[in-house]
Order: C-alpha cells, then sequence, then structure tokens
C-alpha cells in the first residue's frame, strides 16, 4: 500500500511511502489482539483493594450470647461477618495482576493493530517537524490542516521531542508517543495515527 507523504500544512509534497507489508499487511488477528490489550490493561492495575477479614477487626473476642436457647443462630463473635462491621467473607486483597507474554506474540499482536488501522485508511503519513517553542494553538493547527481536528488522534516520532509533546499534552483527544512506546492499546485507542517519515523508515517487525 502506497500513502502520500503530506506536510505540515496538510499538502501533498509529492513523495509516496510504501507501507511494509510484513508490519502493515499482515492477517489481523483478533485473539492475539486481545492478549495485547488484556496484558497492557493488567499490567496497569494497582491491585491495592483490600478488605479486613473477620482475623483483622478490632473489637472483643467474647461470645455475645450463649450457645442454646435463644431461638436464634448460634454466634461467637460480634467479628461475625453477618454482623454489621464484622469481617468480608472472601474480599479482595492486594495481588499483582501482570502477565507475560512471549516476544513473538506482542510483535503479532501490535502488527496486527497496524494492519487493521492500514486496511481501514486510518493512517497519515507526514514529513519529518518540530516547533520552535511548545504552542498548544501549532498542534491544533497541525491537526486541522491534516482535516483531523475533530479526531481522536496519536502522532508517532521517532524519539521525543519536548516541543512537541508539550504542544500536544493540553489536548484531550492528541496524543504524541515514541515508536519505543507504542503498544496494541495505544494504537486501537486512537482513531487515526500520524506517522512520520522518519518513523517508517525504523520500523522493524
Amino acid at each position: 500500500m502506497k500513502l502520500p507523504v503530506l506536510n505540515i500544512k496538510g499538502k501533498e509534497t509529492g513523495r509516496e511511502v510504501t507501507l511494509d507489508k510484513s508490519i502493515f499487511g499482515v492477517p489481523e488477528n483478533n485473539h492475539v489482539v486481545y492478549l495485547g490489550v488484556k496484558q497492557y490493561r493488567s499490567n496497569n492495575r494497582q491491585g491495592t483493594s483490600k478488605t479486613k477479614e473477620r482475623g483483622e477487626i478490632t473489637g472483643s473476642t467474647r461470645k455475645i450470647k450463649k450457645q442454646k436457647g435463644t431461638g436464634t443462630a448460634r454466634a461467637g463473635s460480634i467479628k461475625n461477618p453477618l454482623f454489621r462491621g464484622g469481617g468480608r467473607v472472601f474480599g479482595p486483597q492486594p495481588r499483582d495482576y501482570s502477565f507475560k507474554l512471549n516476544k513473538k506474540v506482542k510483535s503479532l499482536a501490535r502488527c496486527s493493530a497496524l494492519s487493521y488501522k492500514a486496511s481501514s485508511k486510518s493512517i497519515v503519513i507526514i514529513e519529518d517537524f518540530t516547533f520552535k517553542a511548545p504552542k498548544t494553538k501549532e498542534y491544533i493547527n497541525l491537526l486541522t490542516n491534516l482535516g483531523l481536528g475533530e479526531e481522536k488522534t496519536m502522532l508517532i516520532v521517532t524519539e521525543k521531542n519536548s516541543s512537541v509533546i508539550l504542544s500536544a499534552r493540553n489536548l484531550k483527544k492528541a496524543s504524541v508517543n515514541t515508536i519505543n512506546e507504542i503498544n496494541v492499546y495505544n494504537i486501537l485507542d486512537a482513531s487515526k495515527l500520524i506517522i512520520t517519515e522518519s518513523v517508517l523508515k525504523s520500523m522493524k517487525n
């Protein structure tokens, strides 16, 4: 697939780039994409939810009423989970939700996500650029020139550029990531991908 290279004013530069079939043309694999998204979200979970069980509740341990003859169920402690203020049965405990995926699975998931974006014509190629100073207005103008002012976009660059990153930081629907930071989740989360020429040259399966 060939795509035209645009400049920051949204005009064609007269150059075209060919998307690598090994990255942007692989058969879509929904299962590995699911695993990639699941891993990203699981690895970001804090896992700090905690409730107290009956052994952790502060209070008396005396038997609150006699065993028999009350006409109600026996009760040995005010910490009983059946009573208000008692411990919780099988409540959440701190745990690690993260899990690992094989490198080949992660690579295939990322390529499947990029291939999906390519097949749906959701990729825009732009020539390398920079801003002299961080200005949100300049980044808004860039998106407007590309016809993506109302879209949720992700700009992929080769290395961190503070002027560009800071220019997009205050925009709710815009994000900037380096090629090493992209993952299946943020690829699919953006409705349009803006990729610089140098990123395409450095992309490897």
